[in-house]
């Protein structure tokens, strides 16, 4: 499911999954947040979720 996800989103996703904020992650990656945000909003859409919990529960049990 994971891998309908561009690099980028992926980066982010995984970052998600850590606890992250959207500033810190987009510190971490070096683009804005609201960059961040859209990415956010692209997987929410590609994986039909609506919760940085759901996805984090993605990405830690893909299956």
């Amino acid at each position: 499911m994971l891998d309908r996800l561009s690099n980028a989103e992926r980066q982010v996703a995984e970052r998600v999954a850590l606890g992250l904020t959207s500033r810190q992650i987009a510190a971490e990656l070096f683009i804005s947040p609201r960059t961040v945000d859209a990415h956010l909003t692209h997987i929410y859409r590609k994986l039909d979720i609506t919760t940085r919990a759901k996805l984090a529960a993605l990405v830690v049990n893909p299956g």
